[in-house]
């Protein structure tokens, strides 16, 4: 049996790239070679890496020889075409894009909900959108316990989940100089836009029937979610406003009790302290932050929930380095 591996990582100079360079170090996950990928204009550019600088390589059909996991950062079209290749020449893929995401044959996992399910890959994991997975590291033992009914979410999204370029269009904003890019279709500085992704026919977001569609598939169950998906002007960090109505009674000292103990979750949760999750202490953070627990008296059995994790992290690097930890923890 293997004790380290080759990892390659495609999309290594984009903002989710870099942070899943940083997660593979700060986690120890026992990395032989790295292997960053990108496109041709970036290589030979240096990413640090213990102690030691390694150089870009262009992202080819040829590139996964010898490697044992991929984790892709590089859009759906990079995933769609090289992810198979990379499978066909021996490695795991473990892929950020919506590429894979609801594909029957593909897992998509959160390694707090649904371990197993990474157990049954046919050679690529999906790694679910970023606003999914906090929700669903909180919903899990919650469902367990009480049985979920329906959940009522409204995000409050950060620019980088919108990667550099939401970051410099919001920097520029600031700074009233004139815009290196332009990336979302209004102003984001000073402003909220309740526009993630394209719309849909029915008036929805592609990013709110995301978390629709992927919140079943994590679960394994058919609980109905309606999502508002909005941008904020916040470098780092999604927040979300969560209402879950529960089949069974739900004391809100039992939610409260039952988080704390969950795996990936952190409950912030004094009020008389100002003591609430905020975007701001959970960037650079691998952990689920949870407050504002309280009892929702317009229903039966209902709870509100403000959950704030670090986009980048928890939301897509830190999952997919964690998601290949669970592969090698049965492998030792």
């Amino acid at each position: 049996m293997k004790k380290l591996y080759t990892v390659a990582v495609a999309g290594a100079t984009g903002l989710v790239g870099r942070t899943m360079i940083t997660v593979l170090e700060e986690l120890n996950f026992p990395v032989e070679q790295l292997v960053p990928l990108a496109s041709a204009r970036s290589a030979g550019m240096e990413m640090p890496f213990k102690g030691t600088h390694v150089k870009v390589r262009t992202l080819t059909a040829e590139s996964f020889a010898g490697v044992d996991f991929a984790l892709f950062s590089a859009g759906a079209s990079v995933s769609k075409e090289f992810g198979p290749k990379a499978v066909l020449q021996g490695a795991i893929v473990i892929d950020n894009s919506s590429a894979f995401r609801m594909d029957p044959d593909v897992p998509l996992v959160v390694p707090e909900v649904n371990p197993k399910d990474a157990f049954k890959h046919h050679g690529i994991i999906a790694n679910p959108n970023c606003s999914t997975i906090q929700m669903v590291v909180v919903l899990k033992p919650l469902h367990d316990a009480f049985g979920i009914k329906r959940v009522v979410v409204s995000t409050y999204q950060s620019v980088t989940g919108a990667g550099k370029k939401g970051v410099n269009q919001l920097e520029d904003e600031i700074a009233k100089q004139p815009l290196r890019e332009k990336k979302f279709p209004h102003p984001i500085a000073y402003n909220v836009l309740p526009h993630i992704d394209v719309f849909l026919p029915d008036g929805y977001t592609k990013e709110e029937q995301k978390m629709t569609d992927e919140t079943k598939k994590i679960m394994g169950a058919d609980i109905p979610v309606t999502a508002t998906t909005v941008r904020v002007p916040v470098i780092g960090g999604h927040s979300e406003a969560v209402n879950i109505e529960f089949d069974r009674p739900c004391p809100v000292e039992d939610v409260r009790a039952i988080l704390k103990r969950a795996p990936g979750i952190i409950v912030q949760d004094d009020p008389a302290t100002n003591l609430y999750p905020l975007p701001i202490h959970a960037y650079g953070k691998n952990d689920v932050f949870v407050g504002r627990i309280r009892k929702d008296f317009s229903i039966r059995n209902g709870i509100n929930l403000w959950i704030v994790s670090d986009n980048v992290r928890k939301g897509a690097a830190t999952n997919a380095v964690q998601i290949a930890q669970l592969l090698i923890s049965q492998k030792q």
